[in-house]
């Protein structure tokens, strides 16, 4: 059904706009409605476990040998290890910023209950959900070590560094990790790229160097003062105070358009010592590393993210920009092809003008009606019948 002239340059106005309003979305979604996206998710929970790599030392100090027996300080070997994290969303959390709590434990399997329990801690902080970094205020944070009767007690630490999420786009440089152990921060350097079963990762290295726990934390544990036989070192009976030290170097694999931590590693070192130049016991040395599930995990919540930011980031403004296109352009050419009729269009309500000549039963026949003037027949069927006849022959 053809369309006139008035209804085509309506609907060539409609698609013109819808075209122009689609253009304009194509532009402002991967700027405007990605920045909305590209956030840390609120529902974030997480769970990693990470295990003592076979064939390397895996070495835990025996405490009750430390307070019981009458031989040196017992150092297990081959200490099957299993540490543990879980990482929720708390309040305070907004559009803008979010707070994390992170349950982490470092267990012994090879002993059951609570023997084998080695640390524990309990982490909140406060972070950008697109910088990961920890928000400005004053604390942003608190941390758990110690429990009583009510519970664990939260003292409150002020992060400096990123520790769980690193940043929406993370890029190829050095960025400062904090560390719960002795909290601070230490640079986390770019180191390469590479691929985590097909999935691209950035590889960053934190080197936290020797370290006082007893500076840290005023625990006992951190500093003892025992027979320097129980040390295991020169001079019997003498009292001998040690300190307990800590260092790290701890690998990360990140995901870089979310920041998820896709595989983590750390080789952790706690020793008693004199002086932190010169380790004299070890507490406990191991190189942990996320085992093969907690990556596949890691890997589905670092997918879920980056499908979710392809979307709006590419796919969408794609398909709008070209419905935006073919709009604009049905728009002009229903425009510009609207501006005239065509030429043999006959204006509504006149008659047609009688062909030259027809067949012989289209002719139309003349009679003559006695005095009168001739009469033309017109063919059945050709104009419609009058409404009034009118007798020329009646006289007023």
């Amino acid at each position: 059904m053809a369309l006139s002239a008035g209804t085509r340059r309506t609907v060539a106005c409609v698609l013109v706009g819808l075209g122009a309003a689609l253009l304009v979305a194509a532009l402002m979604i991967p700027t405007y409605t990605v920045s909305k996206v590209a956030k840390t998710p609120l529902d974030l929970e997480i769970t990693t476990i990470a295990e003592n790599q076979p064939g390397e030392d895996s070495l835990v100090l025996d405490s009750k040998s430390l307070t019981s027996g009458d031989g040196a300080a017992v150092v297990n070997k081959d200490v099957p290890l299993v540490s543990q994290r879980f990482v929720t969303v708390e309040e305070p959390s907004d559009a803008d910023e979010m707070t994390l709590q992170a349950g982490q434990t470092l267990r012994r399997t090879d002993v059951q209950g609570d023997t084998g329990l080695l640390t524990a801690a309990i982490d909140r902080v406060t972070i950008s959900r697109t910088t990961g970094m920890p928000v400005d205020t004053d604390p942003n944070g608190s941390i758990a070590v110690t429990v009583n009767k009510e519970g664990s007690v939260m003292e409150p630490v002020q992060h400096t560094g990123i520790g769980y999420r690193f940043p929406i786009g993370t890029e190829k440089k050095t960025y400062p990790y904090f560390d719960i152990n002795v909290r601070k921060s230490f640079d986390a350097n770019f180191i390469e790229e590479t691929e985590i079963n097909s999935m691209k990762v950035y590889r960053f290295q934190m080197t936290a160097p020797v370290s006082s726990t007893w500076d840290v934390v005023q625990s006992p544990t951190n500093r003892l003062t025992l027979p320097a036989a129980k040390w295991g070192v020169e001079g019997g009976d003498t009292p001998v105070t040690m300190t307990r030290y800590y260092t790290n170097v701890r690998d990360l694999w990140v995901e870089p358009q979310t920041g998820t931590v896709i595989k983590g590693g750390e080789s952790i070192h706690l020793f008693y010592a004199r002086s932190g130049d010169k380790p004299e016991v070890t507490a406990l040395k191991s190189h942990l590393v996320f085992d093969e599930a907690t990556v596949e995990s890691q890997i589905a919540i670092a997918k879920e993210n980056t499908d979710k930011l392809s979307l709006f980031g590419r796919v969408v403004p794609i398909v709008f920009g070209v419905l935006g296109v073919l709009a604009l352009l049905a728009g002009l050419f229903l425009g510009l092809r609207g501006g005239s009729a065509p030429a043999h269009a006959t204006p509504r309500g006149s008659r047609p003008t009688p062909a030259p000549s027809a067949a012989p039963d289209d002719t139309a026949a003349t009679r003559w009606d006695g005095d009168d003037a001739p009469t033309t027949q017109f063919p059945r069927g050709d104009y419609d019948a009058p409404t009034e006849q009118i007798d020329i022959d009646k006289r007023q």
